[in-house]
């Protein structure tokens, strides 16, 4: 048995993103596991710009992700400011330089959004974690800065509302979960149809799972505060388990 600790992400506005290039800003249908330690980190109150702290919570878990209502595609479209293209210019090391140029460019960008997601989060400690699972579930009730879902116009509908169970493996832990769900909870996934979809995990720790197919993602973190981002093998388990509320 591995003690999880097992949270829901639900919002009427979600930003999933992926490797974004130029105008366009695309989108995931899940979570990425940066996306949920980022979220982690910031109940926690650990600040972007310290890596040593993000790289240890990083390696203190194990994730795995049920997408129960991926929810509908919405793309928005703006316009954004940036400086003419200049060669003999050094690359912007932050977007304030970039305002910073006197003659900006108007330019439209595009931007994926997912409408009425939900996602069950299951954690798991890694070896000598910097950060237990109990410290994580205080600061998942009691977040320090505020928690969202992509991006800071995508809030949270519901409270986290941790729990740590005992379980054989994610499926039994996010079932426990959906069973200690209070009736606010209940009556929103009725209305979302919600139902138990694809358990993605940690392809290192999916070893006795039926997986269906490995994906790989740049979602693990290198350095939170230079943006960048390495590949992660990512397991796609086989026939989720169809539990219900009790």
């Amino acid at each position: 048995m591995t003690r999880y600790l097992v949270f829901t992400l639900h919002a009427p506005l979600a930003s999933f993103g992926a490797i974004a290039v130029g105008e366009r800003r695309p989108g995931w249908d899940r979570p990425g596991r940066s996306a949920i330690v980022g979220l982690v980190a910031g109940a926690l109150g650990i600040d972007r710009a310290d890596d040593s702290a993000q790289l240890a919570l990083d390696r203190s878990v194990h994730c795995a992700i049920r997408t129960d209502a991926p929810g509908r595609m919405l793309t928005d479209y703006h316009t954004a400011q940036m400086p003419k293209a200049d060669r003999k210019r050094r690359p912007f090391a932050t977007r304030k330089q970039e305002l910073a140029v006197p003659e900006q460019n108007t330019v439209l960008t595009r931007r994926d959004y997912r409408t009425d997601t939900w996602h069950m989060i299951a954690l798991w400690s890694a070896a000598n974690p910097a950060y237990t699972l109990d410290s994580i579930a205080d600061a998942l009730k009691s977040p320090i800065y505020a928690p969202y879902l992509g991006r800071k116009s995508c809030p949270l509908a519901l409270p986290l509302a941790p729990i740590l169970v005992n379980a054989a493996g994610p499926g039994e832990a996010f079932a426990a979960r959906l069973n200690q769900a209070k009736a606010p909870e209940t009556h929103l996934r009725r209305n979302l149809r919600a139902t138990p979809g694809i358990i993605a995990m940690d392809a290192d720790q999916a070893g006795s799972h039926d997986i269906a197919r490995i994906e790989r993602r740049r979602d693990r973190i290198a350095s939170r505060a230079r943006w960048q981002f390495g590949l992660r093998a990512e397991a796609i388990l086989r026939d989720p388990p169809k539990d219900q509320p009790s």
